[in-house]
Order: C-alpha cells, then structure tokens, then sequence
C-alpha cells in the first residue's frame, strides 16, 4: 500500500489505517480472536497505521493491540489518546487534558501497549478550563523523555491547532472526516495544510452509512452506539440515506462498492488526509483496503462533493454527551 508522510515528521504510514475502537465496545458484540486475527490480516495487506485510546473498552483496546504487536513493532506506527474520562460501560465522560492528567494517562497508556514509545500520541479532547498551551507543553516534555515520538490534537479549531503548534509542532489533527461530515474544510484544514500537519480522518465511511449497508438502527445490536446517534434517529435517517443515493450509483458504474467509493473520495482530497476506517472484521478490512485501488476522476471526485455538500448531513454527529469539546 503507498506510503504518507505524518505531518512534518519522519514517520510514514499506509494511505489507509485501521481504526481499533469497535474492537472494544460502540459497535455491538466484540470478539478478541475475531479482533486479532483482523490485525493480523491488516498487516498483511500492508497496514502500518493502527489508531486506539485508552477510553476505548476503559483500557481494553490497548491491551489488545498490545497482544498484536510482538514481532511488528518497529514496523508500526501505534496511535493512543488521552483526555475522555469516563467509567466502563458508561457513554456520559467528562474531559481532562491537564498535565498531571496527561502524564499519568501517558504512562498507563505505554504499560498497557507494552511499549517504550507512543509513535503519535493525541489529545483526545481538550477542556477549555486548561490553556492548550500548558497540555501540548506538557506532551513536549514526554517528547523530550522520549516516550512520544509526535504530537496529535482530536477535533480542535483552527486557532487552538495554531496556538498549540506554536508550542511544540503538531504531526496531526484527527477529526471526523467524509462526504457527510465536511465540516473542517472550512478553516481547520486550510491550517493544517499551511502547517504542514496531516488531517486523521475517523468514520471515514460515515459509521456505516455510507457503505450503503445499514438502513435501520433497529437491526443493530442493543449496546451498539448508533442506536442513539442523532444522524440515525427517525427525522434525519431518511434524509441521510438519500444522500447515500449518488454514492451507491457511482460505485454501480464503477464495479465496485459504496464504502470504496467513500474512502476513495477520501484519498484523492490529498496525500495529507490518512483515513482510518475502524472495524474488527477481516471482510469489511479487505473491502476498505480495496478503496486503495480504486481511482476516481477529477470529475467523479466534483460530483460526489456535490452531491454531498458541507452541511448536508441531517442531526449532531453525536449525543448531547458526545458534543462535548468538539472544535475546541
């Protein structure tokens, strides 16, 4: 798979990552062989690019991850977050990126992954009681310790990711990123790009809805968290597939599928854009790793951004709860 440069560091990782989250809870049912053996099939597809936290599964997912590593770990990029503070099983969180918070979470973070290094280590959310100045300082000093080797901020402004940059260069900026989620091509990756700092597109494929595959909550699991996302709730769920509709007629002519489609729309908007499609079985991998080898016209490219346009998308990308710190 090609090979992208993370932001203004050395590292490099494959056009498309994975993203571990719903190997641990969000989305149903979680099986660790089922999960492992989906690891191991990304890197055999040449995935270098493997994305957690430790919120995901209250430590769980790291600790997975950890048990996939041996053998592979220098020839990985491993990203973990810190920041979103909430109790097991639970979805309500409260945000904490102060120093002291960060340092502790750090060093959990590397005895779970069972590493000397986190390769990208982000903010997960920032609480705005704690200057950005002081977190990014702080993850500065653990670059110093040599136990982060880059520095990442989740779903930040324009003017927090300038602020923090001026501190300590910032690798990437992970935001949620697809045909129905556009909202930073306004300002935050206008930035990142004068910056030179990489945008981490998460839900690349809409959570789902954009693989044309899921057209009723109801049909999910019960502890699945798009059961009580707005943007699948009755009132916006109708207007969102209809927006699937041009997705599913180019992937028609192009022999392919819709997922494809979508993360191929993704790639070409840059080789600064790493989508990390998250998922933690081994046929959906295979899929999106096949958007890699899908090419799209620049005219096919136009009319899928106009058929999606910013704002399109019906409801809050997440709960009440979930809203909490986004564009901070």
């Amino acid at each position: 798979m090609d090979q992208r440069t993370l932001g203004g560091t050395s590292l490099t990782v494959s056009a498309l990552g994975l993203g571990c989250m719903g190997m641990s809870e969000f989305y149903g049912p979680t099986d660790d062989s089922q999960s492992l053996a989906t690891l191991e099939r990304a890197f055999e597809l040449g995935v270098t690019h493997f994305d957690t936290a430790d919120m995901y599964g209250s430590g769980h997912n790291e600790t997975l991850l950890a048990r996939f590593l041996p053998g592979k770990r220098d020839r990985l990029v491993i990203a973990t977050k810190f920041g979103i503070v909430r109790q097991p099983g639970v979805y309500d969180r409260s945000i904490d990126s102060s120093p002291a918070y960060l340092r502790r979470a750090c060093e959990e973070s590397l005895k779970r992954l069972g590493v000397d290094a986190i390769d990208l280590y982000y903010a997960h959310r920032l609480n705005p009681d704690v200057p950005v100045e002081e977190t990014v300082g702080a993850m500065a000093d653990l670059v110093r310790a040599g136990k982060i080797r880059a520095l990442g901020l989740c779903e930040v402004s324009a003017a927090t990711l300038r602020r923090a940059h001026a501190v300590h260069p910032i690798a990437a900026v992970q935001s949620e990123y697809s045909l129905w989620t556009r909202d930073m091509e306004a300002e935050v990756l206008p930035t990142c790009r004068e910056l030179g700092v990489s945008l981490v597109a998460y839900a690349p494929l809409g959570r789902g809805l954009l693989t044309a595959t899921i057209t009723n909550p109801a049909h999910l699991a019960d502890n699945d968290f798009r059961r009580i996302a707005p943007r699948f709730q009755d009132g916006n769920l109708d207007s969102n597939l209809r927006l699937v509709e041009a997705v599913k007629a180019l992937a028609a002519t192009k022999g392919c599928t819709p997922g494809q489609i979508a993360l191929a729309w993704l790639l070409a908007q840059g080789t600064d854009i790493l989508p990390i499609p998250g998922t933690k079985r081994i046929a959906y991998l295979e899929d999106n790793v096949g958007a890699a080898a899908v090419t799209l016209s620049a005219a096919e490219v136009a009319a899928l951004s106009d058929a999606l346009p910013p704002g399109a998308a019906s409801g809050d990308r997440y709960p009440e709860a979930g809203m909490r710190g986004l564009n901070a």
